[in-house]
């Protein structure tokens, strides 16, 4: 191999699934790692991990223990903060009937939950609108606003929507309804005539804050409104104003489940709000610990697969509302109904969403054929449910390494679908560009995801057109497509005290890898399929007897679950995922979340 081609971690030129494997760190980061094992009280893997991340030995410390104080600006700093903050605190203070309307997911949910307990700490209770996704779809609508306008409103809140609602925004105003708006999607052309629009995502926003959820726009839309209520004439006691601090927990949920960056002010969000949720102080939460059987102290992790997608069960198939009326409850008897309710949705949803997968897959396996196919799938079905056509897009694009639409068919010849898309591909400015060329109906979204409306009529245009925006970037994503590798280690390192610290360069996701690691040479002493999901579980050994418990997820038709199954017991094969820590009847287990395998004779082919 000549200095000028890939070093390939364990040789692994190509896995199991096709991939190569790389070392997350290049030499200059491999210099800063060393720098940082010698500044800070960090072990060589945890200052590995910092380093292939892009942190710099003097920011470690800081890194590592991460403050809202520290990370977060002056609120001002984004476009009508000030504006926002000055007409919410003259709502508070005056005879404004407030009324909310928010999106339907985890962020939404949060978003409104976040503004009810804080008007609730003034006694004020306003009125709440989560729209039905199939019958009322994503953003707020006439009908709506005019329900709750009728019943009193005069000041009305978008959160986690309205950036592209201008008629929406316009016919509120016409009736004398002042407007704001707290949002994080992207903006394109115009925005609404509203007295203040909130959203780090707009072109004349300086904050470089774009990485924030709809719930982090509005914690800082709170700070800024208890600071307008200190400096107002009437200066309330502080004590008097709402403690956000214990609000950050509702924060910290959307912002994992909304699957924004971890970096930043959204890693101090996090680490705060998991440590609130740990005191139990949201009933909502707390409740739906115990019907998600979370064992152990609930980390962030359980944010996005066990508690997040519960909240999201509402919206997807069931009552809309659910979640923000979960978060915002003081009653724990009303929490633990609430709670049983959306954990019966979300079985039901997975079911629905199988069903819908299997499908799927059928359908882009047909269609990529022998070669390689679309550079973007955009699959349709009249037998997909509405509520899970973004899971089932994920499902495509972790499937087949693409971006990938899942689109419901409705018997009236209308479609609504979602996006999802993979590093480097910026999925939501190519469906801009589809809405402004009239190709679709409506839609939006961010970089890694984005919503869509149109016509049955229209989805051979949108398909062709979004191929050809996105396929020179999908490409290129695709040919630097690797399994990065932060380091190596064996079964026998793999201890509850070795992952547990690791959790300081967390929390982990979208923005912060999780850390990956190798093993090599193990052998597979026991595996079969688990699960309705038809996951791969399997025992792996190193040469010294010691042995880890390992789970490939939704992987039994593919190629790392059949090689799996089919391994001799006695082939050493390399192996690469991730570490978490079960709890299971007051003990500790490591189990390894399996991303690929090699076979060591045939990775370097």
């Amino acid at each position: 191999m000549s200095n000028d081609e890939p070093k390939y971690f364990l040789n692994v030129a190509k896995s199991v699934s096709g991939k190569a494997w790389t070392d997350r760190l290049d030499i200059a980061a491999q210099r800063q790692a060393t720098a940082i094992a010698q500044q800070v009280d960090a072990s060589e893997i945890v200052a590995r991990i910092l380093a292939a991340r892009g942190v710099q030995a003097q920011d470690a410390l800081n890194h590592l223990t991460p403050t809202i104080r520290e990370l977060m600006p002056d609120p001002s700093v984004l476009t009508d903060m000030d504006a926002f903050a000055s007409r919410l605190s003259k709502a508070i203070l005056g005879t404004d009937n407030i009324a909310l309307f928010g999106d339907y997911d985890v962020d939404g949910a949060s978003s409104c939950a976040l503004m009810l307990r804080y008007l609730a700490g003034f006694g004020l209770t306003a009125a709440c609108h989560i729209p039905d996704r199939i019958f009322e779809g994503y953003g707020p609508n006439i009908p709506a606003i005019d329900k709750l306008i009728d019943d009193g409103a005069t000041l009305l809140i978008l959160l986690d929507c309205g950036t592209t609602s201008n008629a929406q925004v316009a016919h509120a105003n016409s009736r004398n309804c002042d407007v704001l708006i707290l949002d994080h999607h992207l903006a394109a052309g115009e925005l609404p005539k509203a007295l203040a629009l909130v959203n780090p995502n707009r072109s004349d926003d300086l904050s470089e804050l774009s990485y924030l959820c709809a719930a982090g726009v509005t914690f800082m839309a709170l700070v800024a409104t208890n600071r307008a209520l200190r400096a107002s004439e009437s200066k309330p006691e502080t004590k008097s104003l709402p403690d956000l601090m214990g609000m950050v927990d509702l924060v910290a949920l959307a912002t994992v489940g909304d699957v924004v960056p971890l970096k930043g002010l959204n890693r101090a969000l996090v680490v705060r709000g998991v440590e609130t949720m740990r005191q139990g102080h949201n009933k909502g939460i707390a409740a739906l610990t115990l019907a998600a059987r979370i064992n152990g102290p609930i980390g962030a992790q359980h944010l996005g697969f066990m508690i997040g997608p519960r909240i999201n069960a509402g919206g997807r198939i069931g009552d809309a509302g659910l979640g923000t009326k979960l978060l915002a409850t003081n009653s724990d008897e009303e929490a633990m109904l609430i709670a049983a309710n959306l954990d019966e949705l979300n079985a039901e949803r997975q079911t629905i969403e199988a069903q819908a997968v299997e499908e799927a897959i059928a359908v882009a396996e047909a269609e990529i054929g022998a070669g390689e196919g679309p550079a973007v799938l955009v699959l349709a079905s009249q037998n997909w449910h509405p509520g899970v056509v973004g899971l089932v897009a994920a499902r495509l694009k972790e499937r087949f390494n693409r971006p990938a639409f899942a689109i419901a068919l409705k018997p009236d010849g209308t479609g609504s679908g979602s996006g999802r898309s993979v590093s480097g591909v910026d999925l939501g400015q190519g469906v801009l560009e589809a809405v402004e060329q009239g190709l679709i109906e409506k839609g939006g979204g961010h970089a890694m995801a984005a919503g869509i409306s149109l016509k049955q009529t229209q989805i051979g245009a949108f398909r062709g057109a979004i191929n050809e925006a996105l396929a020179k970037d999908v490409s290129v994503a695709r040919d630097k497509a690797s399994t990065k590798i932060d380091a190596a280690i064996t079964a026998r390192t793999a201890t509850p005290d070795f992952v547990n610290s690791l959790s300081a360069v967390g929390p982990f996701g979208m923005g912060n890898a999780s850390p990956v690691f190798a093993l090599a040479s193990h052998k597979i002493t026991y595996s079969n399929i688990v699960g309705k999901g038809g996951h791969v579980q399997c025992t792996l050994s190193s040469g010294d007897g010691a042995s880890i418990k390992a789970i490939a997820f939704r992987a039994a038709t593919s190629d790392l679950g059949q090689a799996i199954l089919n391994a001799p017991r006695d082939k050493p094969m390399h192996f690469c995922g991730t570490l978490n820590v079960d709890h299971w009847q007051g003990r500790e287990r490591v189990q390894m979340r399996l991303i690929d395998a090699a076979d060591p004779e045939k990775a370097n082919w």
